[in-house]
């Protein structure tokens, strides 16, 4: 059976409840803190595996990620290829608002420690119809990006958080790629002025490379490099109460669907709801809803019409 090969970050999250995202020169108190599981590679592993895919997860942790480890395990994730090393793990200081809107401060920690033998690891555990995914939390994601494409196998890459090493990499070499406006546009360039000029430049650059460009309440479009064509999808109506790990629910569903072989148009919907199901709820991996949960909203609500542009 395929497998998804995550060489991700993991993190501790430090969430803390805001009446509004602070300003530069702000003080202002928050009402609780609580910590979590996150990190986006953790989070995306999380996530497929909760959509029912086999997913192999490569990183590191720091001394204190015992946590960040049995999270993984409990979900069935194979951790064989995450390491502890000396010193923290990376971490995230995260502002969450009354309206669940979040500002999320990142410290790298063990997450940009990833050494070549964990990388080569990674790469010698890969199958003909396995699926890499990257983030862009990690070290040396352009070296992971090489290597799974001259194995042969698909390279799935979500730009966040994008930084000066996105102009390096060779995105042309991807099967996947997933941003959301701010990501499209910093990975295609400033004369892009909006997200759906720069979902097009991109497009162009990466013809034989599928492209999600996801915005949040306004839903989302999908560039499907097999067939030509750009798929548009509204969003699923629901209550926000914290947008962290929306996007990460969404990227773990959609791997799950491409690496079980599922219709674009059947992974685009279950991946949207995940997404959609994960504003709903406080937290990062807490956050991430099981495929029964997914099953439920699809079966209380109608899914979001589909169009061909």
């Amino acid at each position: 059976m395929a497998k998804l090969v995550n060489v991700g970050s993991l993190c501790i999250d430090l969430v803390y409840g805001v009446p509004t995202i602070v300003a530069a020169g702000e003080t202002i108190a928050s009402g609780e803190r609580q910590i979590f599981a996150g990190g986006k590679g953790l989070n995306q592993s999380l996530a497929a595996a909760r959509a029912g895919a086999a997913v192999s997860h490569y990183g590191a942790v720091g001394d204190d990620g015992d946590m960040l480890l049995a999270v993984l395990r409990d979900e069935g994730v194979a951790i064989d290829g995450v390491v502890s090393l000396d010193g923290p793990s990376g971490h995230a200081v995260i502002q969450v608002d009354v309206n669940g809107q979040n500002a999320i401060v990142i410290s790298r920690g063990s997450n940009r420690r990833l050494d070549p033998a964990l990388i080569d690891a990674a790469i010698d555990n890969l199958e003909a119809d396995d699926w890499v995914l990257l983030q862009n939390e990690i070290n040396d994601v352009d070296v992971v990006m090489r290597k799974a494409a001259e194995r042969g196998v698909a390279v799935a890459f979500n730009v966040a958080p994008p930084d000066e090493r996105i102009n390096s990499y060779p995105v042309e070499l991807l099967r996947l790629l997933v941003v959301n406006g701010h990501e499209a546009m910093a990975l295609a360039g400033s004369e892009y002025a909006n997200p759906e000029a720069a979902f097009d430049a991109l497009a162009s650059r990466c013809p034989n490379t599928h492209i999600a460009l996801t915005q949040g309440k306004d839903g989302l479009s999908f560039r499907d490099a097999d067939q030509g064509k750009t798929l548009s999808m509204p969003a699923f109506a629901v209550h926000a109460v914290d947008e962290t790990a929306a996007g990460d629910a969404f990227v773990g569903y959609l791997m799950a669907g491409l690496v079980g072989g599922m219709s674009i148009e059947d992974t685009l919907i279950r991946a949207s709801a995940a997404g959609a199901l994960a504003v709903t709820k406080e937290g990062a991996a807490p956050s991430i809803p099981s495929a029964a949960a997914v099953d439920e909203l699809l079966s209380a609500q109608a899914a979001p019409v589909i169009t061909e542009n």
